[in-house]
């Protein structure tokens, strides 16, 4: 058993999720997620397991934060990072000071400190517009926004620490993960919104014929284990999805469907890609981590979309803006 693992990013979207999963699975866990003024612990702020959990608040962008979190951690997920693609095209230089220069503060102190075992995370935003599908591991890179470009750098930072300093580095690169807690600036709990707004007679989306794989976040979870026990997935990038894409149209036809609306869809330009920017087509080549380990996708889309459903329902105060891109 681990004796410590640090999460990165612990009070986000994922990162609140892993962290309540890590404890149930017996983890001694630390959270580290950016400071603010607050005090605010994110989405951990009532989690049941919040007393199981240590939260430290710095910035992942600061050496002395980070590598003072790390000490005496036996394993680490890097998840902190600035995830959305529309402001990357407004404020690069934070994308690439967040999460270039965060995870070289991640590989460093891993390096002087002798941690065991790092999981970056990456995403499939790297591969840019499908070449061939499913797309695997070895997938060409195209970095279309500033945020992607930001994630390769990162992933090969990460892999040249691995190859130069033997640091323990795995990448686990999940595709379009989606479930409660996400922000409405993914397209998923934005359509799911929108939806649940009984004053609202239309469904306002950017390009609707791109398509994603999308994957339910307690089966992305639950892959960081399984790379985790895996040490022939050091130096390693492990692909998560589900090897089932839809387009953004059918998607938004789905959550229709399941919370018994019918609107009418109406392409909203603020949310449009630039159009050498917009990723047409992802869907993930799982081949390597199914037969590398046990982890198998549980939650089908429709299930997990009911999930999230029920979830906004019981939270949808939460979401002050219901459009926000």
């Amino acid at each position: 058993m681990t004796k410590k693992l640090l999460i990165t990013g612990a009070t986000g979207f994922i990162g609140s999720h892993l962290c309540e999963m890590s404890v149930e699975k017996g983890y001694d866990v630390i959270g580290f997620d950016r400071y603010n003024s607050e005090n605010s612990h994110g989405w951990l702020q009532n989690s049941i397991h919040k007393k199981n959990i240590e939260l430290i608040l710095g910035d992942i962008r600061d050496y002395d934060s980070v590598y003072n979190v790390m000490k005496n951690c036996d394993t680490v997920f890097h998840l902190a990072a600035l995830v959305g693609i529309p402001y990357s095209y407004v404020s690069p230089l934070a994308y690439l000071k967040t999460n270039v220069e965060g995870t070289y503060n991640v590989l460093e102190a891993a390096k002087n400190l002798k941690v065991k075992n790092i999981l970056v995370t990456s995403t499939s935003e790297v591969y840019g517009s499908a070449k061939y599908i499913p797309m695997n591991e070895t997938h060409p890179l195209n970095a279309q926004s500033p945020y992607a470009a930001s994630k390769i750098s990162a992933d090969q930072l990460s892999l040249s620490y691995f190859r130069s300093f033997k640091v323990p580095v795995k990448i686990i690169r999940p595709f379009n993960t989606y479930g409660p807690r996400q922000s409405n600036r993914a397209v998923i709990p934005r359509l799911i919104n929108q939806c649940l707004d009984k004053k609202n007679n239309k469904l306002f989306l950017g390009n609707i014929k791109p398509s994603r794989d999308f994957n339910y976040v307690t089966d992305t979870c639950e892959a960081y284990f399984e790379i985790l026990k895996n040490n022939r997935f050091l130096g390693s990038i492990i692909n998560v999805g589900s090897n089932y894409s839809i387009s953004i149209e059918d998607t938004a036809k789905l959550i229709m469907k399941l919370t018994k609306r019918n609107l009418k869809i109406k392409q909203d330009k603020k949310i449009i890609r630039p159009s050498l920017s917009e990723v047409d087509n992802l869907k993930c080549d799982n081949q390597m981590i199914l037969k590398m380990t046990k982890w198998r996708p549980k939650i089908n889309l429709e299930n997990g979309i009911k999930s999230t459903i029920s979830w906004i329902k019981n939270n949808y105060s939460k979401y002050s803006n219901k459009y926000e891109i």
